[in-house]
């Protein structure tokens, strides 16, 4: 059985040539970054060539760059930096309905210490308004969050634009407001450039784009406000202690380096692939829609509610048929609450527990497109005919 592997907005392979970038990190080169002797010097170096690798990527200076443990780490730097760094002069945040746990979370983590936080409705694609946003500034508002795509429906948020309210009501106010994106699922696979997207904070993780996980960074815009949320040493110029993650470091820069050279070629491949999956899979199973922006996606991703039947039965059926998948139904909790995504883009209880995301990488092929519809279609119809929301299945 020929495995497909459709889940490469949760994880992606690492690149071979990655790979090879980190072997020497390993063994011969593995030098303290902080000491001073040649060892050190060597492993120095690596850390800022890989620094320069990623902030080009994104159109950052290297000193902009914090290195952290992955995704995760960073968003929740962005927010507690900022938060704790600036609350003599507000204690109010602005973030999405939508948003990744990292973000939301961690805005939970602060509203018990004292920061009001308030969370932006969606449209029904997934599209915060960027007149909300600015709606919702008050004189106390010091950072704004909304990530820049979203990882389980795939809808890109206007960003420059969301920046630019914001940049009125700063101007209006006198006062800096801090704009954060969470750029997980976008960097590496779309144009993500800080000046263009006008935001002074964006956290990245390096597995998403063919790299090695527990690696990340934070883009601190100079002169922003932040403290640091891990001490004990002067790395990342005082911004995050801790001897450096150097492997993983040299793989992120070895990884950027090669996404800024494939990303427009992925982009023309997967574009089209992920259009005709949406178009078969509309087309020859009824009663199935797709969820998120029709067209204003990830070139990647693709989500479905399929009626009368739930995720996480198609999902392990996906699976005994060598398809591996992910389901936005359940939450990572374990409980049978449907995805705080789909919820909020006001999906029913029954079609946000019948979600099912498949996402596309590099090595996908339109034969296993062809595949996926097909067993997909035979899943479906199985799981309908036994299904007691349906007569007769579907």
């Amino acid at each position: 059985m020929k495995k497909i592997y459709l889940d490469y907005a949760a994880t992606t392979p690492v690149e071979p040539k990655v790979v090879e970038a980190m072997r020497p990190y390993h063994s011969e080169k593995f030098g303290n970054p902080s000491s001073i002797h040649s060892y050190g010097q060597e492993t120095r170096a690596a850390i800022e060539q890989a620094r320069e690798k990623v902030a080009r990527l994104i159109g950052a200076k290297p000193d902009e760059i914090v290195f952290t443990s992955g995704g995760t780490e960073a968003d929740n730097m962005a927010l507690e930096g900022v938060a704790f760094a600036n609350e003599t002069m507000g204690n109010h945040i602005i973030t999405s309905s939508i948003e990744h746990p990292a973000v939301l979370e961690c805005c939970r983590f602060l509203e018990t210490r004292g920061f009001s936080v308030t969370y932006l409705p969606v449209d029904e694609f997934g599209v915060v308004s960027p007149e909300s946003v600015r709606a919702a500034i008050t004189e106390k508002t010091i950072l704004v969050s909304i990530m820049h795509a979203n990882n389980e429906i795939g809808t890109i948020q206007p960003i420059a634009e969301i920046a630019k309210e914001i940049g009125v009501r700063s101007s209006e106010s006198g006062r800096k407001i801090y704009f954060h994106t969470d750029a997980v699922q976008t960097v590496g696979h779309i144009p993500a450039n800080v000046d263009e997207l006008g935001v002074d904070l964006l956290a990245v993780s390096a597995h998403k784009l063919y790299g090695p996980k527990g690696t990340g960074f934070l883009y601190v815009r100079k002169g922003t406000k932040l403290v640091s949320l891990i001490h004990g040493g002067s790395q990342e110029h005082n911004r995050r202690g801790s001897t450096e993650n150097l492997t993983g470091i040299v793989g992120f820069g070895a990884a950027a380096e090669i996404a800024a050279r494939e990303m427009g070629s992925e982009i023309k491949k997967m574009t089209p692939l992920r259009d005709k999956l949406i178009k078969d899979v509309l087309a020859k199973i009824p009663d199935t829609q797709l969820n998120g922006h029709p067209t204003l996606r990830l070139p990647n991703n693709v989500n479905f509610s399929i009626n009368f039947i739930e995720g996480e039965s198609i999902l392990l059926n996906l699976d005994l048929e060598g398809i591996a998948a992910s389901t936005g139904s359940a939450c990572s909790s374990g409980t049978f609450e449907p995805s705080h995504v789909l919820k909020a883009i006001g999906l029913s209880y029954q079609l946000a527990h019948g979600s099912i995301r498949f996402s596309l990488g590099k090595h996908t092929t339109e034969a296993e497109i062809d595949q996926v519809v097909e067993v997909l279609d035979k899943v479906v119809k199985k799981l309908r005919a036994m299904s007691p929301l349906v007569k007769g299945g579907k």
